[in-house]
């Protein structure tokens, strides 16, 4: 019972406009995450191999490397599809926020230094005209935004989870 008055508490210090757009924030990036996942388990001609080999950032040869192993890139190709679109499912629910929060963070961690917008690093093909901040450190900041904040118990199953 104390839980939930703590529980209940802690809501209290937020409007209800900032529950909500924390929550809406949450769901919006669980559904980038969601449909990024869901395009890469759907389609049949879809691989990693393409970005690992093509990476200009610092881990480019490490990127490379994985992309000459057919068994790697498998590995990979797997990870991206169904850890991509794990995370999205959970940021959506509110299940297990905090878990999908840091998982959501470390691949665009990831994203952000395998393409990175600096200065003498050549650009990936389709990505826009960045210098430092593009669209994965933006969608970065917002992750770290919502790991600071309950955003799981406003509004989702960590809420009720939370109850017990």
């Amino acid at each position: 019972m104390a839980h939930e008055s703590g529980l209940s508490e802690t809501l209290r210090k937020y409007s209800g406009a900032q529950k909500l757009f924390l929550a809406f924030l949450r769901v919006v990036i669980g559904w980038h995450f969601l449909y990024e996942g869901y395009v890469k388990l759907s389609s049949e001609a879809w691989s990693a191999a393409g970005y690992l080999r093509a990476a200009p950032g610092p881990f480019g040869p490490i990127f490379e490397s994985l992309a000459g192993s057919p068994s790697m890139v498998a590995v990979v190709d797997g990870v991206m599809a169904w850890g991509l679109t794990l995370t999205g499912i959970a940021l959506i629910l509110g299940l297990f926020t905090r878990t999908g929060l840091v998982v959501a963070g470390a691949f665009l961690l990831m994203f952000y230094l395998s393409n990175p917008p600096w200065v003498g690093v050549q650009f990936l093909p389709g990505e826009g005209s960045y210098m430092i901040v593009n669209k994965n450190l933006v969608e970065l900041a917002a992750v770290i935004v919502l790991l600071v904040f309950p955003s799981g118990i406003v509004w989702g199953f960590d809420r009720i989870l939370s109850r017990r």
